[in-house]
């Protein structure tokens, strides 16, 4: 395919979601293949980025998940080499990646999302409790794919998820649990694709559930009133412009029994493995996967002008 040059497939990378990256990236970069692209593996954790200068590749792929890949550090050694690449710029991978910052620009936005506290080891649990009730959702501030995340049913409990989330962040998030259906909501350039219901076993959508098992449901259409879908996809827009985030991404909500919603968190660097979300999305609306892929790099950029 031509017009897009030497692409490099980043992937693999130093984060705790490596393995996911891998799989993402090879995907990614057979179907570019297919279609005739000119792409090449690129792995940050053995190789250093200036390579990508030295061996005059003229975009890049990022399918890196979690830090130095979704944060905003690649994208911005990428800036400085000045070699364009997909997705969100340096500030909309950063602001994404902080989920406690990403609440608080939604909450001046008026995105609805679920209520929260910052947790410290010598937080008052009992308090936390009872401002956010129980169950509640414990995390780190910055990791993806549920890492060090505990659903927590008992305030005995509280000390020791924060232990969990505490070992992957020094920032840690308390959450109000929200009972109802997930769904997830993809963005492509300017458009929200349909929205993924999803049904894990128990309602247990961890790490284990979301890449490796096939017990997970996934529905699209999601079957939810139209209306609602609607809504929500027009809100997801609006939540993924307003934290500068451009080109493709993906946003967790929850919809409940009452028919209102929260944003959970936006993925600026969703996976894209055959179980993935975003790929299924657009497999709805008539894109294959090799299609998708070649729509994802079409839109790679540089955050500035470059210098005249």
């Amino acid at each position: 395919m031509h017009g897009m040059g030497k692409v490099a497939v980043l992937m693999g990378g130093p984060s705790a979601e490596r393995e996911i990256s891998l799989m993402s990236g090879k995907g990614i970069l057979a179907a570019l293949r297919e279609k005739g692209v000119d792409a090449h593996a690129f792995d940050p954790a053995e190789r250093e980025l200036f390579d990508l200068k030295r061996e005059k590749f003229d975009r890049a792929f990022i399918a890196l998940h979690g830090r130095f890949g979704e944060d905003g550090t690649v994208q911005g050694a990428l800036e400085v080499l000045r070699i364009p690449y997909t997705g969100s710029g340096v500030m909309g991978s950063a602001l994404a990646m902080d989920k406690w910052r990403t609440k608080l620009v939604w909450l001046a936005a008026g995105i609805p999302t679920p209520r929260f506290a910052m947790v410290k080891r010598t937080s008052d649990w009992d308090r936390v409790a009872d401002t956010l009730g129980m169950p509640l959702i414990m995390k780190p501030v910055r990791e993806g794919s549920t890492i060090g995340l505990t659903k927590v049913m008992r305030i005995a409990d509280l000390p020791e998820a924060y232990e969990l989330a505490a070992k992957y962040d020094d920032l840690v998030i308390a959450e109000e649990f929200i009972a109802g259906q997930e769904l997830t909501a993809s963005v492509l350039g300017e458009v929200a694709l349909p929205l993924i219901r999803i049904e894990a076993p128990q309602g247990n959508y961890d790490y284990q559930n979301k890449y490796f098992t096939d017990d997970t449901r996934y529905h699209c259409p999601s079957g939810i009133r139209a209306e609602v879908e609607d809504e929500i996809r027009k809100l997801t827009l609006k939540s993924f412009r307003v934290l500068g985030c451009r080109g493709w991404g993906r946003a967790d909500a929850m919809l409940r029994p009452d028919g209102t919603f929260s944003f959970l968190e936006m993925n600026t660097s969703p996976g894209m493995t055959s179980h993935s979300l975003v790929p299924m999305a657009a497999k709805a609306t008539g894109m294959p996967y090799p299609d998708l892929c070649v729509r994802i790099l079409e839109g790679a950029a540089l955050d500035g002008r470059p210098p005249a």
